[in-house]
């Protein structure tokens, strides 16, 4: 099995929506060592870093098409950046689908761009994530 450019275009939607709770952020806010008081309180908005909560779950539904053939022990997360149209905030639940946008070739190691986008249930953009992963097929 390898992924080649026949695999852009696929798309992978977390199983659930996820539910922003403002301990979680809280929590979140804690857990990166952000004391900013944005994070705090009834109206609480996200950190940036975030989005990768929310998006996590559509990025393990990517990792487990069998298609794909991908092996965990052998990916490298190479770099991710986030691009927002408005903050998430405490009460936003938000569906995540990861779309593969490119696949390349670097001898045994595929490299595969995606981007996750993240939008309320009802379909309102919040941010999209993009990530760069390394696979390497080749036996060690």
């Amino acid at each position: 099995m390898t992924i080649d450019a026949t695999m852009v275009g696929r798309s992978y939607s977390a199983a659930e929506s996820y539910q922003v709770g403002r301990e979680k952020i809280r929590e979140f806010a804690d857990a990166i060592g952000d004391p900013n008081p944005a994070y705090r309180g009834v109206n609480a908005v996200a950190p940036p870093t975030f989005a990768f909560m929310v998006a996590n779950p559509a990025l393990l539904e990517l990792l487990a098409d069998e298609e794909l053939g991908l092996r965990l022990d052998r990916i490298v997360h190479g770099a991710q950046k986030f691009s927002y149209t408005r903050p998430i905030k405490a009460g936003d639940e938000i569906a995540a689908t990861a779309t593969i946008t490119t696949v390349r070739k670097a001898g045994d190691v595929e490299v595969i761009m995606y981007e996750t986008a993240l939008t309320t249930v009802d379909g309102e953009p919040i941010a999209t994530s993009t990530s760069t992963i390394s696979h390497n097929r080749a036996d060690s």
